[in-house]
């Protein structure tokens, strides 16, 4: 512990204090986070439409900017990890829980209480398909990308620290290496912590409801705390055992698991109508993206309250998760081009999740739609156990799930107390097991005490108060990569014009 920075003594001090208010005060707690998420998501929810919009602009604007051929790192340095084993970590450490808690849940729900037409008809599928892509789509690995793109440049090309206040230097200079920049990655540890704490307690809820739905084990609080602790124990192993070894193993463990679940899924479930909606639902989401985007119901309560309950909270939810998700994938990033690295960062997973919940998602609305069970009496996390009863394997399927769960939130904690090490160890790219076992046990403390003191309410509302900050965080992080990209493209020769053999040389130099 002799390496550490101030940046982890004063998050600690929070996470610690955030504990003891939930546990000695759950009602008060839940309470304040309420009011305070009520608060933001009224008041702010404009600032997360328009700023999430940007973000997904600047990313594409990368894609197709002559600096997309310069490489974040030496010129002549090679990706560490293949193409594979990069986006099973990406992937993982991406969206992991998510993508199986709400895989069959959010089409089902936004089914029965559509945003605009009229609940359970053929329009409130394809329009709740169409959201669920949107939430799930290029908003969300955009605000990933930029973060993680910012610290790769400024770690592997500039050689700076690895920390989010480095990033800030082209805007704010050296008062990022005094007490401003110990404020910025304060916040950013502590959205880390939430954010992923938020993420484990919705594992620890579906891992309960699997093991409620097949074997009638209780859903309570006290067997969510010990699958907690079980797990806590395997993904600090995981975490003990490096970047190369534990997370990389399971990471390409979890993509080959939630392969056969697709498939299998897949090949049980309406597959004609899958592709169906898929093709459908892709058209829709391409040609009404900017509608979406912008969308906030100015003039109805009670669209805009769905907008709230649903757009604002993922938008939050992924700007929570940029810093430990951004720092994961700059570090398993390094050796790539920038248009390389947007490419795969901004669209392949994005696909990879329209494709999983056309699956999920069609199979849940057709289980519905078949009358033979009402979904909308299950608990959130039991709705995917319950569609999966509803076909073939059900057993072997709903098993698959519950191990899935399992690593993704190994993968996902692991990942995060790698993430959070390092970021108060001074930006070190090997922070000590003593560190990362701190941050094991704070990120599982915080979700029992979240799920103690309100569940999955009381998770969502600590999320959306934690992301506030930390996505003004972003805005001056994206200035400081334009204004350090513009200064190298200069110095480079970099522009929009035909190719001669000296400007090859020079990209090629890049």
């Amino acid at each position: 512990m002799k390496k550490v920075s101030n940046v982890f003594w004063i998050t600690v001090a929070l996470v610690l204090a955030a504990m003891v208010f939930g546990v000695a005060a759950p009602a008060s707690f839940e309470e304040a986070t309420a009011n305070l998420q009520a608060f933001l998501t009224t008041s702010f929810g404009w600032y997360y439409l328009i700023l999430v919009t940007i973000i997904v602009i600047f990313c594409v604007f990368l894609i197709f900017s002559p600096v997309g051929t310069i490489r974040l790192g030496k010129p002549d340095e090679r990706p560490e990890f293949s193409n594979a084993s990069w986006f099973a970590m990406l992937f993982s450490a991406g969206m992991g829980i998510g993508l199986v808690f709400w895989g069959a849940a959010e089409p089902l729900s936004h089914f029965m209480t559509p945003p605009l037409t009229e609940g359970g008809t053929p329009e409130a599928q394809k329009e709740a398909m169409r959201y669920t892509f949107f939430h799930w789509g290029i908003h969300a690995w955009g605000i990933y990308a930029i973060v993680a793109l910012a610290l790769a440049y400024s770690q592997f090309r500039k050689n700076e620290p690895g920390l989010i206040s480095s990033t800030l230097k082209p805007v704010l200079g050296k008062r990022m290496d005094g007490p401003l920049g110990t404020v910025v990655d304060v916040l950013a540890v502590f959205a880390t912590v939430i954010g992923v704490a938020t993420t484990l307690g919705f594992g620890a809820s579906q891992i309960n409801g699997g093991l409620s739905y097949l074997f009638g084990i209780p859903n309570t609080f006290a067997v969510q705390s010990i699958i907690v602790v079980i797990v806590t124990v395997l993904f600090i192993l995981s975490a003990w055992s490096g970047l190369g070894k534990g997370i990389k193993y399971l990471s390409n463990t979890n993509m080959i698991l939630a392969s056969s679940l697709f498939l299998l899924m897949f090949i049980v479930g309406p597959s004609i109508l899958t592709l169906n909606m898929f093709t459908d639902t892709l058209g829709g989401y391409i040609q009404n993206i900017v509608q979406m985007s912008f969308r906030i119901a100015p003039l109805n309560e009670e669209h805009r309250s769905w907008i709230n309950g649903w757009t604002i909270f993922y938008w939050a939810w992924w700007i929570s998760w940029s810093p430990f998700v951004g720092i994961f994938i700059a570090r398993v990033s390094r050796g790539r081009t920038i248009r390389e690295f947007m490419i795969g960062v901004l669209l392949l997973p994005a696909l990879v999740s329209f494709l999983w919940f056309s699956v999920f998602g069609t199979a849940a609305i057709g289980v519905q739609n078949a009358g033979n069970i009402d979904l909308s009496g299950f608990a959130t996390e039991e709705v995917l156990f319950a569609v999966l009863g509803q076909y073939p394997w059900s057993t072997i399927l709903s098993i698959i799930v519950i191990i899935l769960v399992s690593t993704f939130f190994i993968t996902s904690a692991d990942s995060a107390t790698f993430v959070l090490g390092m970021q108060t160890t001074y930006g070190s790219l090997t922070p000590s097991n003593s560190v990362k076992v701190v941050w094991g046990v704070a990120q599982s403390a915080i979700a029992l005490v979240l799920l103690y003191s309100g569940g999955l309410q009381a998770l969502q509302n600590s999320l959306i108060a934690a992301a506030f900050p930390f996505s003004l965080i972003i805005v001056l992080m994206m200035v400081s990569l334009y204004r350090s990209l513009a200064q190298e493209k200069k110095e480079l020769g970099l522009y929009f014009k035909p190719k001669g053999p000296k400007e090859r040389k020079t990209e090629e130099r890049a």
